[in-house]
């Protein structure tokens, strides 16, 4: 027992020689981990495409149409000053700009003559969403003058008004009449939504957590190999062999030592995705120690194989970063695997990144328990068989 701790110390001296592994130990998984969850949509955010408003009337009748705007599921209005407005469309920092002239008021609209400013950037999308968007919220107001108008020009052929305050009290009322039975109108499309499940389960920050945490534990982990090579390099490996040590020990070691670092760099990116980012690392704590010890198993088990193939320290700390990084890729650690094609997400079957990365969304977004994290446990733990096995048979000191 002493030898094996002996190995795994000499290993996390030589490991942790430079300050700068601490940068990918712990630095650098954080800072991806915070970019990635911040950088990708959660589905809170307010997604309509912004409308710069100026309203030089501040009248009841533009206040009006910045309201129907507001409801708008296409478009989220903004008041900005005419000068500030400007600036930002002729810097194409404003895909539409509405101006709302200072003579907008009821008469206008009554006479006819009421006009509105719009501008759109040209071959713009979003500037013809916007246009569409500003019409409708247009014909809204308008629809709801032009009932008033109707029943005040029914009012008049009937009798006259005995002054023009009572006819513009009637007017009035049948436009606050004519817009509460507006908003009251039921709607023409009954839309009925669907329950079935989403495909596509996704959390940035949970994916984000867990991805990188995969990403930045397999890529040492396969690491290994550069340890044996360097080792070998050196004349070490085959030193610390002539000494009453035997192969099974050495490897023994080194593997558990690797894993061990392994784990304890897993549990700081747990903590810090319970207590920083809310994540529900911990509801099921025997789980998720099985979960990561089984693929700390399996990049360990790699990284031994690796290290049977490659010549120099160089070739294997290259190999270790691009295996680390394509499995991390294609194993649903950056984006979430039902993204990929069908085929693709069967194929990618075969990479342990996939199966460790779907037992921790197994945890932190399915709420699931030992039972359920039980297929991936399996799996990985058969890739770690697998390769200890190549590893051990091809393992030479020199």
């Amino acid at each position: 027992m002493k030898k094996l701790f002996a190995i795994a110390w000499k290993d996390a001296i030589v490991r942790f020689a430079s300050s700068s592994e601490l940068l990918f130990f712990i630095i650098l998984p954080i800072f991806f981990t915070f970019l990635l969850a911040s950088g990708t949509p959660s589905g809170e955010e307010d997604n309509r495409i912004r409308l710069v408003v100026v309203d030089l009337a501040d009248t009841s009748i533009s206040r009006e149409i910045f309201t129907e705007l507001d409801k708008s599921t296409a478009v989220r209005p903004e008041y900005f000053p005419l000068e500030e407005a400007e600036e930002m469309f002729e810097a194409r920092r404003a895909s539409s700009l509405l101006v709302i002239p200072a003579g907008l008021d009821m008469e206008s609209i009554q006479n006819g003559s009421a006009e509105l400013d719009f501008r759109k950037q040209p071959n713009n999308l979003n500037a013809t969403v916007a246009e569409r968007a500003v019409q409708t919220a247009i014909r809204r107001v308008s629809s709801s003058i032009g009932a008033a108008n109707m029943a005040l020009e029914e009012a008049k052929a009937r009798g006259t008004f005995e002054s023009s305050e009572a006819e513009q009290a009637y007017f009035d009322e049948s436009l606050e009449l004519a817009q509460k039975l507006q908003t009251d109108a039921p709607e023409r499309v009954t839309v009925i939504e669907g329950s079935t499940p989403d495909q596509v389960e996704y959390d940035p920050r949970a994916n984000s957590s867990a991805g990188q945490l995969i990403t930045w534990v397999f890529i040492p982990l396969f690491g290994i190999s550069a340890l044996f090579a360097y080792e070998r390099q050196q004349g070490t490996l085959r030193r610390i062999l002539t000494t009453p040590t035997s192969k099974a020990t050495y490897l023994f070691g080194t593997i558990a030592g690797q894993v061990f670092m392994a784990l304890i760099q897993m549990t700081l990116l747990v903590l810090f995705g319970v207590f920083v980012m809310g994540l529900g690392w911990g509801r099921n704590l025997p789980a998720l120690f099985v979960v990561l010890l089984c693929a700390a198993l399996a990049a360990g088990a790699i990284g031994t194989a690796m290290g049977t193939f490659v010549k120099t320290e160089s070739q294997a700390s290259g190999l270790s970063i691009m295996a680390g990084m394509v499995m991390a890729l294609l194993g649903g650690c950056w984006y979430p695997l039902e993204l990929f094609p069908a085929a693709v997400q069967n194929i990618v079957k075969i990479l342990p990144t996939t199966w460790a990365m779907q037992g921790l969304l197994d945890l932190v977004l399915r709420n699931g328990g030992l039972v359920e994290i039980l297929p991936e446990a399996g799996a990985l733990l058969g890739f770690a068989a697998l390769f200890f096995g190549v590893g051990v048979m091809r393992f030479r000191y020199e």
